[in-house]
C-alpha cells in the first residue's frame, strides 16, 4: 500500500478495530495506532527528499472524471512538517487522556477518527478532497467537546461548529467560481493554481477573501476568534491540545495554500492583513494578560501567536513566509505542552485559577521544570523554536514594512509580562499543606511533556534541517514576484546563526 494512504488509514483501522474491540484495552490499541501512525510520519521524513521541488509520494486515482474530483495526495515541505506536528500530538493527547473513563471507546475512536481526517487536509492535493476532509474534522470534534467537555460544553460545541461551518461557505464559494473559470473544469491543486494566476487581479481578490474568511475563522484571524476561547476552556485538555496545536494550523495552511495559487490578491492586501495581523497579535496577547483562568490564559495567547503566523504571511517574502511556517510547529509544541501541564493539574487540584497555586516548585517539580520551559518557548527567548519562528518573521517585515515592524516586538513583549507572571504566581510564594498534597508528573505525562519540551528546545538549538526541509517548499508559494538578492542573504545567516547557536 502506497505510504501516504497507509498514513491516512492507520487511524481509521484503529478506530474500526476500537469499536469492536472486546474488554478495557481502548487506550491500549489508541496508543498504539497513534504510535504506528507517528511512526509511518516518520518514516516518510526519512525518506523525504528537501531538494526536491516537486511533489513526493504522490497518488492519484480518478473519482469522477464529468466533475473533476480525483483522490491526489501528495506532501511537500511544508504539508510533512504538519502532517508530522499533528500525529505527535495526537499520539501525546492519547497519553494525556487516562482521566478519560466514560464512553472511552467512542472517545478514542473519534481521536484516531479525526486524526485521518487532519492528516487528509494536509496531503490532499485535490481542493474537493480538501474540502471534504476539512468538513470531516467537525463531526469528531463536535461530539468529544459536547460529550467530555465542561459545564458550557453544548455551547461551546455549537459555537465551534457554527463559526466553522459559515466561514467554509465563502470558501467554497470560492471554490466553485475557480472551478467555473477552469476551462478543463477540474478540482485539481495544480490545474487550479495555473487558471487562479492567469485571472485579472480584481477576479483574484475576490476569490481570495473567501478564502481568507474560511480559513481566518479556523486561524482564527482577529475578529473572527469568538469561538476559541469558549471551546479551548470547555475541552477535554487532550482535545485542547488539538484544537490549539493543530487545528489552528490547518487554518493556516489553507491560507497559505490559497495565497499561493492567488499572488497578485496577496500583494494587494499585504497592508490589511499586516494590520489585522499586529491587532490580532497584540489584542490577544492583551486579553491572556488579564486572564485568571491558566486555558483562557493559552487560549488568548494562541490568537497572538497566530498573529504572528498573519504578519509572516503578509510579508510574502522567503523570510517572513519561513517564519510563519515556523511558528506554525513552533506554536504547536508549546501550546500543547500548556494545555497538557494545565490539564493534568486541573485534574489535581479541580481549579485553574492561577490565584489558587503557590509555591508548587518545592512539591511539583517537575510539572514546575516543564510549565516554565514552555512559557519560555511561549515568549521566543534564544534557544527555543519560537525565537527561530520570531527571528524570521521580524526579519521579513523589516525588509518589507520597515519599522512598522516594531508593534511585533510589543506583542512579545506582552507575551513575556504574562508567561513571566504565571510563573512567579504558581512557582514562588508561601507554601500550604494543600499544595503539599498535588502529585507530581507520573512516567506517562512525564514522558508526554517531556517529548514536546524536547522537540521545542532541540529546533530552537539546531532548525537548519528544519529549516531545509522547509525551504524549497516555501519559495514555491510566491513564484511571480522576484526573489531580491536582498532577501535571500537576510535568511541565510538566520540558518547558520541558528544552526551555530547550541
Amino acid at each position: 500500500m502506497p505510504l501516504l494512504t497507509l498514513l491516512l488509514l492507520t487511524p481509521i483501522f484503529g478506530a474500526g478495530w476500537i469499536l469492536v474491540q472486546r474488554g478495557s484495552y481502548q487506550r491500549h490499541s489508541a496508543i498504539l495506532f497513534s504510535a504506528a501512525t507517528l511512526l509511518i510520519a516518520v518514516g516518510i521524513l526519512l525518506q523525504f527528499d528537501p531538494h526536491n521541488t516537486t511533489l513526493q509520494f504522490s497518488e492519484s486515482v480518478v473519482w469522477n472524471a464529468r466533475m473533476g474530483t480525483s483522490y491526489a495526495v501528495g506532501i511537500d515541505g511544508i504539508a510533512l512538517a504538519m502532517v508530522l506536528l499533528a500525529t505527535l500530538l495526537v499520539f501525546v493527547a492519547i497519553l494525556a487522556s487516562g482521566a478519560i473513563q466514560e464512553r472511552s471507546r467512542s472517545y478514542y475512536a473519534l481521536i484516531l477518527f479525526l486524526e485521518s481526517a487532519m492528516i487528509g487536509v494536509f496531503i490532499a492535493q485535490d481542493w474537493a478532497l480538501f474540502y471534504v476532509f476539512w468538513e470531516m474534522t467537525l463531526i469528531p470534534l463536535f461530539f468529544l467537546i459536547d460529550r467530555w467537555g465542561g459545564q458550557r460544553r453544548s455551547m461551546a460545541a455549537l459555537n465551534f461548529v457554527l463559526y466553522t461551518m459559515g466561514g467554509s461557505v465563502f470558501m467554497l464559494i470560492s471554490l466553485l467560481v475557480l472551478f467555473d473559470a477552469m476551462p478543463d473544469h477540474s478540482f485539481s491543486m495544480i490545474a487550479m493554481a495555473e487558471t487562479a494566476r492567469s485571472l485579472p487581479p480584481s477576479t483574484q481578490l475576490f476569490l481570495f477573501l473567501g478564502f481568507l474568511l474560511g480559513f481566518g475563522v479556523k486561524m482564527p484571524i482577529f475578529p473572527l476568534h469568538g469561538w476559541l476561547p469558549l471551546a479551548h476552556v470547555e475541552a477535554p485538555a487532550p482535545i485542547s491540545i488539538l484544537l490549539s496545536g493543530i487545528l489552528l494550523k490547518m487554518g493556516a495552511y489553507g491560507l497559505i495554500r490559497a495565497a499561493s495559487i492567488l499572488p497578485d490578491a496577496v500583494i494587494q492586501l499585504q497592508t490589511p492583513l499586516m494590520v489585522l495581523a499586529l491587532l490580532g497579535l497584540i489584542y490577544g496577547g492583551l486579553l491572556a494578560w488579564r486572564q485568571s483562568d491558566l486555558k483562557a490564559m493559552v487560549a488568548y495567547s494562541s490568537v497572538s501567536h497566530m498573529g504572528v503566523v498573519l504578519f509572516g504571511i503578509s510579508t510574502f517574502n522567503i523570510a517572513g513566509l519561513t517564519g510563519a511556517v515556523f511558528q506554525m510547529v513552533a506554536h504547536g509544541l508549546v501550546a500543547g505542552a500548556l494545555f497538557l501541564l494545565i490539564g493534568l493539574l486541573y485534574q489535581r487540584t479541580h481549579t485553574r485559577n492561577i490565584n489558587d497555586y503557590r509555591s508548587l516548585i518545592r512539591h511539583t517539580p517537575r510539572f514546575a521544570l516543564f510549565t516554565s520551559l514552555a512559557l519560555f518557548g511561549a515568549i521566543g527567548i534564544p534557544g527555543t523554536a519560537g525565537f527561530i519562528a520570531e527571528f524570521h518573521a521580524i526579519v521579513g517585515g523589516f525588509e518589507r514594512w520597515g519599522w512598522i515592524t516594531i508593534f511585533l516586538s510589543l506583542g512579545v513583549m506582552i507575551s513575556a509580562s504574562y508567561a513571566l507572571r504565571t510563573i512567579g504566581v504558581l512557582f514562588t510564594g508561601p507554601s500550604s499543606n494543600r499544595m503539599a498534597q498535588i502529585q507530581d508528573l507520573n512516567k506517562s505525562e512525564f514522558s508526554g511533556a517531556a517529548l514536546l519540551i524536547f522537540l521545542m528546545l532541540w529546533l530552537g538549538l539546531f532548525p537548519a534541517q528544519t529549516l531545509e526541509l522547509l525551504n524549497l517548499s516555501i519559495q514555491q508559494i510566491n513564484p511571480v514576484v522576484e526573489l531580491h538578492t536582498s532577501l535571500l542573504t537576510a535568511v541565510e545567516p538566520t540558518a547558520s546563526l541558528g544552526a551555530s547557536s547550541p
